[in-house]
């Protein structure tokens, strides 16, 4: 591991962040284990992270328990019991959501968090989750949306009129939907509007599974990878990655390494336009968790990836929430040039200078759309950001 100034506590959640465990990671983790000073700091970060539960499933399974605190322990057995009662409550949710979707003859793609615990996790509370997000066919997502709708889901509200004009092709997904506690994202577009033929890949390909006696489908693993570091790098742009999102990667690898690293996945990634991305998370991956790749997979990361992004990595460990300046300009341009169509993007732009006053008083504080009105000049800063490099 490239170690920079990363300290105990930090370098055990690292090497925490995995199912599989060969005997240098074992041998590495109990050294650490024995070192460790500040168990709070520890458990901080892995709660920060989204990985708590997981810690807590490794350091109990390999029997290195005997020196934590108890309040430490306490803490972080009480967030997988919490973790795993939130699963469970959103899987009979994702029931409901199934059953209605199949009615309709809608093919319902799972995504993220419980597509990965039902897959690769075990089913066991360890992948931490709160949305339920779904994959739904551009064609069908509005008509699901309203069949959700028309069955007890509330929308949260649209930003703005001229964003309802093309609610199917601004971001990622449509507004979350809420019902009992439980949000259901629906995702139709997954790597931009350009690259709408590998979203219609990973739709067709994905393989059916069954969940609470209704089909369903999950993604294959190697564009699901794909579409994972790219969801990863988004999240880095806006300042809000965790742990929890490189944890998902290296145990999809350990899950299923040969489906993943083959030649095309190199092909994949120029497809979706993140050769680059890709490279520098491989990068990560080999250096940090020692993950194994073939020399042209070496290679490839020797010619694409970035300068210092080992660096950063490490920093972010540390630092989650207090990382590196998010790069809001980038990541408004990134949404914007994702969105198929020249009057679709104008649209989006005008309804982000635009957005109703429900939207304005929430954004800016104030009771009274009078109030609200002497905050739209700033919306117009979002002009800049198309432009600033």
């Amino acid at each position: 591991m490239k170690n920079g100034i990363i300290k105990v506590e930090e370098e055990l959640l690292l090497e925490l962040c995995r199912l599989d465990f060969n005997d240098k990671n074992l041998k590495k983790v109990k050294s650490l284990v024995l070192n460790v000073r500040d168990w709070d700091y520890f458990k901080n970060l892995a709660n920060v992270h989204g990985v708590a539960a997981l810690a807590w499933n490794n350091l109990e399974r390999q029997n290195l328990l005997d020196g934590i605190p108890y309040p430490v322990q306490n803490y972080l057995r009480n967030t997988l019991m919490i973790s795993l009662s939130r699963n469970t409550f959103n899987t009979e949710a994702m029931g409901e959501v199934l059953r209605l979707m199949n009615k309709n003859n809608i093919k319902t793609v799972i995504l993220k968090g419980l597509a990965l615990e039902n897959s690769i996790y075990g089913n066991s509370g360890l992948r931490q989750m709160s949305d339920v997000d779904i994959l739904i066919a551009r064609k069908e997502c509005m008509r699901a949306r309203e069949i959700l709708i028309s069955n007890g889901y509330r929308s949260l509200p649209v930003k703005s009129f001229f964003h309802k004009i093309i609610l199917a092709y601004a971001g990622k997904h449509l507004p979350s939907l809420i019902k009992s506690g439980t949000s259901v994202e629906i995702h139709h577009d997954l790597f931009g509007g350009i690259n709408d033929e590998l979203t219609r890949i990973l739709y067709e390909s994905s393989y059916e599974v069954e969940i609470k006696g209704e089909k369903a489908w999950f993604p294959q693993p190697q564009l699901f990878f794909i579409y994972l570091v790219r969801h990863l790098w988004l999240h880095e742009l806006n300042n809000e990655s965790q742990l929890r999102l490189y944890t998902d990667l290296v145990i999809l690898l350990e899950k299923n390494n040969g489906e993943i690293l083959n030649p095309d996945l190199i092909s994949l990634a120029a497809d979706a336009g993140i050769s680059d991305i890709l490279a520098d998370h491989l990068e990560v991956l080999r250096d940090i968790w020692d993950v194994e790749f073939p020399g042209w997979l070496n290679d490839f990361i020797c010619n694409f990836s970035g300068k210092d992004f080992i660096k950063k990595f490490i920093f972010f460990v540390g630092s989650p929430k207090d990382n590196l300046p998010c790069d809001k300009p980038r990541f408004y341009r990134n949404l914007v040039k994702d969105i198929p169509g020249f009057h679709r993007r104008f649209l989006f732009i005008l309804g982000d200078i635009f957005p109703s006053f429900t939207f304005m008083k929430d954004r800016y504080g104030c009771n009274s759309n009078w109030r609200a009105l002497r905050y739209y000049p700033h919306r117009f800063g979002k002009l800049l950001w198309l432009i600033r490099k």
